[in-house]
């Protein structure tokens, strides 16, 4: 049985894409520094999340197309407004590209039941959560028909999104 590779070995691994889809309206309510941000706290991304900004980083420096999008409700949870805050900080100083998508805008496209992760066109690592959106497992594939069906919907997500400098809070 092959071993599923670490988050960071997918990354390391990764030569061209990696493209991440988010459609939760939030995700660890218990993470300090969300809990942090809630009580007025200014938040540093180097120091909250250092591992990701050297991981992601690293990437993008060699040359890997890092793109995340956030399907969110409007008006937005706390959570999400806590995300776009960190954005600029966390997601784009690692050289991400990220966009926002009214869920309404949604409606018509076919998306799977989980977040995930799709690197080089060829392997997924799907997010599952419990219902508060702490981190359950990851689930690791393979699969040339699951991979290409998260990568196509990743893609008809991306075709609408709002860059994130230019999406407003509402």
């Amino acid at each position: 049985m092959r071993k599923t590779p670490t988050f960071e070995e997918l990354f390391r691994g990764c030569r061209r894409s990696a493209v991440h889809l988010e459609m939760r309206d939030g995700y660890m309510r218990s993470d300090p520094a969300f809990i942090s941000w809630t009580n007025g706290q200014a938040i540093d991304p180097a120091v909250c999340w250092r591992s990701w900004l050297d991981t992601v980083g690293a990437a993008t420096e060699r040359g890997v197309s890092v793109r995340r999008a956030r399907i969110v409700s409007e008006p937005v949870s706390d959570y999400i407004r806590f995300e776009h805050a960190v954005t600029d900080g966390l997601n784009l100083a690692a050289g991400e590209d990220v966009g926002w998508l009214p869920r309404r805008q949604a409606t018509d496209l076919a998306l799977p039941g989980n977040d995930y992760w799709v690197f080089d066109g060829k392997a997924a690592l799907v997010n599952h959560f419990d219902g508060d959106g702490d981190s359950l497992e990851h689930e690791y594939t393979e699969d040339p028909r699951l991979v290409s069906f998260l990568a196509t919907a990743f893609e008809s997500v991306w075709e609408r999104v709002v860059p994130h400098d230019l999406y407003r809070l509402v």
